[in-house]
Protein backbone atom coordinates (compact mmCIF):
# COMPACT_ATOMS: atom_id res chain seq x y z
CA UNK A 1 0.00 0.00 0.00
CA UNK A 2 1.49 3.51 -0.82
CA UNK A 3 1.64 6.32 1.42
CA UNK A 4 -0.05 9.10 0.51
CA UNK A 5 1.68 11.16 2.97
CA UNK A 6 3.86 10.85 6.66
CA UNK A 7 2.09 12.72 9.42
CA UNK A 8 4.49 15.36 10.33
CA UNK A 9 4.13 17.75 13.32
CA UNK A 10 2.98 20.52 10.67
CA UNK A 11 0.66 17.61 9.20
CA UNK A 12 -0.60 16.57 12.78
CA UNK A 13 -1.75 20.77 13.88
CA UNK A 14 -2.97 21.50 10.80
CA UNK A 15 -5.41 17.42 11.67
CA UNK A 16 -5.73 18.87 15.23
CA UNK A 17 -7.16 22.16 13.74
CA UNK A 18 -9.72 20.41 11.10
CA UNK A 19 -10.84 18.40 13.32
CA UNK A 20 -11.88 21.18 15.59
CA UNK A 21 -13.82 22.96 12.51
CA UNK A 22 -17.17 23.63 12.32
CA UNK A 23 -18.49 19.98 10.26
CA UNK A 24 -21.11 22.54 8.26
CA UNK A 25 -18.24 24.70 7.01
CA UNK A 26 -15.75 22.30 6.26
CA UNK A 27 -17.18 20.61 3.14
CA UNK A 28 -17.77 24.44 1.30
CA UNK A 29 -13.27 24.85 2.41
CA UNK A 30 -12.99 21.53 1.30
CA UNK A 31 -14.41 22.06 -2.48
CA UNK A 32 -13.05 25.66 -2.78
CA UNK A 33 -9.60 24.12 -2.27
CA UNK A 34 -10.56 20.77 -4.91
CA UNK A 35 -11.72 23.69 -7.19
CA UNK A 36 -8.57 25.43 -7.43
CA UNK A 37 -5.97 22.77 -7.00
CA UNK A 38 -5.12 22.54 -10.36
CA UNK A 39 -4.10 26.30 -10.67
CA UNK A 40 -0.63 27.03 -10.33
CA UNK A 41 -0.24 30.53 -9.18
CA UNK A 42 -3.72 30.81 -7.69
CA UNK A 43 -4.54 30.45 -4.06
CA UNK A 44 -8.26 28.67 -3.49
CA UNK A 45 -9.29 32.03 -1.47
CA UNK A 46 -8.31 35.74 -2.24
CA UNK A 47 -6.80 37.55 0.61
CA UNK A 48 -9.89 39.54 1.76
CA UNK A 49 -11.67 36.20 1.34
CA UNK A 50 -8.74 34.58 4.05
CA UNK A 51 -9.39 37.18 6.54
CA UNK A 52 -13.00 36.23 6.05
CA UNK A 53 -12.33 32.92 6.69
CA UNK A 54 -9.85 33.47 9.73
CA UNK A 55 -13.16 34.99 11.40
CA UNK A 56 -15.42 32.26 10.77
CA UNK A 57 -12.91 29.30 11.56
CA UNK A 58 -11.93 31.41 14.44
CA UNK A 59 -8.14 30.72 13.08
CA UNK A 60 -5.13 32.84 13.05
CA UNK A 61 -3.58 33.55 9.66
CA UNK A 62 -0.72 31.27 9.99
CA UNK A 63 -3.26 28.56 11.06
CA UNK A 64 -5.68 29.11 8.19
CA UNK A 65 -2.54 29.14 5.88
CA UNK A 66 -1.09 25.72 7.39
CA UNK A 67 -4.80 24.05 6.78
CA UNK A 68 -5.41 25.14 3.21
CA UNK A 69 -1.63 24.14 2.35
CA UNK A 70 -2.22 20.83 4.26
CA UNK A 71 -5.36 20.13 2.52
CA UNK A 72 -3.81 20.71 -1.18
CA UNK A 73 -0.69 18.80 -0.23
CA UNK A 74 -2.58 16.00 0.94
CA UNK A 75 -5.15 16.20 -2.30
CA UNK A 76 -2.24 17.06 -4.71
CA UNK A 77 -0.59 13.45 -3.32
CA UNK A 78 -3.75 11.48 -4.35
CA UNK A 79 -3.95 12.94 -6.93
CA UNK A 80 0.02 11.97 -8.10
CA UNK A 81 -0.52 8.46 -6.75
CA UNK A 82 -3.97 8.36 -8.26
CA UNK A 83 -5.53 7.10 -4.68
CA UNK A 84 -8.74 5.43 -4.62
CA UNK A 85 -11.18 7.19 -1.98
CA UNK A 86 -11.12 4.50 0.52
CA UNK A 87 -7.15 4.44 0.99
CA UNK A 88 -7.39 8.40 1.04
CA UNK A 89 -9.68 7.33 3.74
CA UNK A 90 -7.74 5.29 5.37
CA UNK A 91 -4.66 7.00 5.46
CA UNK A 92 -6.30 10.66 7.08
CA UNK A 93 -7.87 8.08 9.65
CA UNK A 94 -4.68 6.63 10.22
CA UNK A 95 -3.32 10.54 10.74
CA UNK A 96 -5.67 11.18 13.42
CA UNK A 97 -8.43 13.13 11.11
CA UNK A 98 -12.31 12.62 12.78
CA UNK A 99 -14.57 10.49 11.08
CA UNK A 100 -16.96 13.37 9.73
CA UNK A 101 -13.87 14.99 8.55
CA UNK A 102 -12.92 11.57 7.09
CA UNK A 103 -16.12 11.29 5.05
CA UNK A 104 -16.11 14.67 4.01
CA UNK A 105 -12.77 14.00 2.52
CA UNK A 106 -13.72 10.92 0.62
CA UNK A 107 -16.55 12.37 -0.49
CA UNK A 108 -15.21 15.39 -2.20
CA UNK A 109 -12.32 13.00 -3.30
CA UNK A 110 -15.06 10.79 -4.99
CA UNK A 111 -16.82 13.60 -6.62
CA UNK A 112 -14.06 15.80 -7.79
CA UNK A 113 -11.18 13.58 -7.84
CA UNK A 114 -10.81 12.37 -11.62
CA UNK A 115 -11.33 16.01 -12.78
CA UNK A 116 -8.47 17.46 -10.19
CA UNK A 117 -6.70 14.31 -11.83
CA UNK A 118 -6.50 15.16 -15.44
CA UNK A 119 -6.22 19.27 -14.60
CA UNK A 120 -3.36 18.55 -12.90
CA UNK A 121 -2.21 16.48 -15.88
CA UNK A 122 -2.52 18.84 -18.26
CA UNK A 123 -0.80 21.40 -16.04
CA UNK A 124 2.66 22.45 -17.47
CA UNK A 125 5.75 22.64 -14.82
CA UNK A 126 7.35 25.27 -16.72
CA UNK A 127 5.76 28.42 -17.44
CA UNK A 128 7.45 28.72 -21.26
CA UNK A 129 6.86 26.19 -23.70
CA UNK A 130 9.22 25.60 -27.04
CA UNK A 131 7.51 26.32 -30.34
CA UNK A 132 9.53 26.85 -32.79
CA UNK A 133 13.63 26.57 -33.60
CA UNK A 134 14.90 28.42 -36.51
CA UNK A 135 18.62 28.42 -37.54
CA UNK A 136 21.17 29.37 -39.66
CA UNK A 137 25.07 29.44 -40.20
CA UNK A 138 26.88 31.74 -40.95
CA UNK A 139 30.66 32.50 -41.62
CA UNK A 140 32.51 35.21 -39.23
CA UNK A 141 35.59 36.95 -42.14
CA UNK A 142 37.23 39.23 -40.17
CA UNK A 143 37.82 40.70 -36.82
CA UNK A 144 38.99 44.13 -35.50
CA UNK A 145 42.28 42.41 -34.71
CA UNK A 146 42.18 39.87 -37.77
CA UNK A 147 41.71 40.35 -41.17
CA UNK A 148 42.11 36.94 -42.55
CA UNK A 149 39.87 34.65 -41.02
CA UNK A 150 37.26 32.14 -41.17
CA UNK A 151 35.13 31.00 -38.01
CA UNK A 152 32.35 28.83 -39.03
CA UNK A 153 29.30 29.71 -36.02
CA UNK A 154 25.23 28.55 -35.92
CA UNK A 155 22.45 31.23 -34.92
CA UNK A 156 19.92 29.74 -33.09
CA UNK A 157 16.37 31.07 -32.54
CA UNK A 158 14.07 29.55 -29.94
CA UNK A 159 10.60 30.92 -29.94
CA UNK A 160 9.17 30.32 -27.02
CA UNK A 161 6.36 30.53 -25.56
CA UNK A 162 3.31 31.18 -22.37
CA UNK A 163 -0.04 32.04 -21.62
CA UNK A 164 0.09 35.58 -22.31
CA UNK A 165 3.33 36.37 -24.69
CA UNK A 166 5.40 34.74 -27.46
CA UNK A 167 9.56 35.57 -26.81
CA UNK A 168 12.72 34.62 -29.20
CA UNK A 169 15.82 33.58 -27.36
CA UNK A 170 19.09 33.57 -29.69
CA UNK A 171 22.15 31.62 -29.20
CA UNK A 172 25.46 31.66 -31.06
CA UNK A 173 27.69 28.90 -31.34
CA UNK A 174 31.21 28.15 -32.58
CA UNK A 175 32.00 25.01 -34.11
CA UNK A 176 33.11 23.94 -30.49
CA UNK A 177 30.51 25.55 -28.14
CA UNK A 178 27.97 23.81 -30.44
CA UNK A 179 29.65 20.41 -30.36
CA UNK A 180 29.59 20.56 -26.96
CA UNK A 181 26.41 21.37 -26.54
CA UNK A 182 24.99 18.71 -28.82
CA UNK A 183 27.11 16.29 -26.60
CA UNK A 184 25.13 17.74 -23.50
CA UNK A 185 22.06 16.94 -25.16
CA UNK A 186 23.20 13.22 -25.74
CA UNK A 187 23.60 12.82 -22.14
CA UNK A 188 20.05 14.05 -21.26
CA UNK A 189 18.50 11.71 -23.96
CA UNK A 190 20.14 8.92 -22.46
CA UNK A 191 18.76 9.91 -18.96
CA UNK A 192 15.21 10.22 -20.21
CA UNK A 193 15.82 7.21 -22.47
CA UNK A 194 16.62 5.16 -19.39
CA UNK A 195 13.44 6.58 -17.38
CA UNK A 196 11.23 5.03 -20.10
Amino acid sequence: MAELFQATASVKRAVMLINDMDPGKFPRLLSRVLQKLHLKDERAFSTEEEQKLQAALELEAKDLELVLDTIAFILEQAAYHLAKPSLLGQQLKEAGLNEDKVTIFVQGWTGYGKGVVEKLQNRTFYPKQLEKVNWQMGLQMAQAASTKMKVPNALFELVVHDKEQTDSILLDFTHEELYKFYQQLEVVQTQLDSLS
